[in-house]
């Protein structure tokens, strides 16, 4: 059932994604952090050993409670009828995956783009990527971009999926925890250089396995969609560890060979220029149809790691 509930949350996700009416649990655990952060903020000293203290207490009580409610949820349901459980389990799994909105979101930058309104596609990347996107050209707003959809294919779609197959949606939403902590508090500026520590490097730690998966299912399957898998291992080959995170190199340094392209190089964070290597080869100029097609090596990369979840799952179950 727990197999049938993620590849049912799957399919939920692909049709209608997250509609803005309904309520989100993302959105819970997000008020959990910023709440728990201001409130250990206030108790430890505020000294680097201090606030590292404090954001390592704030991971473990975020996680803690991410894990319990579902999990308490699931066990209360399931003792009313296990097809409530199940429905609900379903229900987690689909609001769990994020494959859909960062399709729409990307794609809402691709239909500026394709319209000239650069000023539009400036403001509309703004809402899927952590750097400044005020002076953007229409290149690196392309880039930035595919950028983001090439990573978050496994931090918001192969990732939880692996989480929801080695412990169901209560394991799924520690995951989304782990991962929104990382994204809120997880930066290298003067308010979370030693807040941040532990949820940035604990991030690193839950996607470590993840991330070097979803660019290997990008590999697999950029042939089936007509991209260049042998440009994909390729550069995921030379460039993969390219990068200050030991994770988000390994996706984007994929796409990038798979679409015969240059991503990465320098950005401006906060107003701080960053210096960066850059990933690929720069066999064409970057378009923003190349939006379109890491949408769809997203897609197949996480169909194809659903299914073989799937089969590995399905044949422990008639092994043991």
């Amino acid at each position: 059932m727990r197999i049938a509930a993620i590849c049912l949350g799957y399919v939920l996700d692909a049709l209608f994604g997250d509609p803005h009416w309904l309520w989100h649990p993302i959105w819970a655990i997000g008020s959990l952090i910023a709440r728990m952060e201001k409130l250990l903020r206030g108790i430890f000293p505020r000294t680097p050993r201090g606030e590292r203290a404090a954001g390592a207490c704030m991971w473990v009580i975020v996680c803690a409670l991410s894990f319990a409610v579902p999990f308490g949820l699931l066990w209360l349901a399931g003792q009313v009828h296990p097809l409530l459980a199940f429905a609900l389990e379903t229900l987690m799994c689909y609001q769990i995956f994020a494959r859909r909105s960062l399709r729409d979101e990307s794609s809402k930058v691709y239909d500026r783009l394709t319209q000239d309104d650069l000023a539009g596609a400036r403001t509309a990347v703004g809402y899927i990527v952590g750097r400044d996107t005020g002076a953007l050209s229409a290149e690196g707003v392309t880039k930035a971009t595919v950028e983001t959809v090439a990573e978050n294919a496994s931090d918001g779609v192969v990732a939880p999926m692996l989480y929801l197959f080695l412990g169901g949606a209560p394991l799924g939403f520690l995951y989304k925890a782990v991962n929104t902590m990382d994204s809120m508090v997880g930066y290298k500026n003067d308010k979370y250089l030693h807040f941040g520590c532990v949820p940035a490097k604990l991030d690193d730690v839950f996607n470590w396995i993840p991330a070097r998966l979803t660019a290997l299912c990008m590999i697999l399957t950029a042939p089936a969609i007509g991209l260049d898998g042998a440009g994909a291992h390729r550069i995921w080959k030379r460039d993969r560890r390219k990068h200050a995170s030991p994770n988000a190199a390994q996706t984007e340094a994929a796409c990038a060979g798979a679409l015969g392209i240059q991503l990465a190089g320098n950005a401006f964070y906060f107003g701080k220029l960053y210096e960066k290597p850059t990933l690929g080869d720069a066999l064409r100029a970057i378009e923003a149809e190349d939006i379109d097609r890491t949408n769809r090596l997203m897609t197949a990369a996480a169909t194809f790691a659903l299914l073989l979840f799937s089969l590995i799952a399905l044949g422990l179950l008639l092994i043991f």
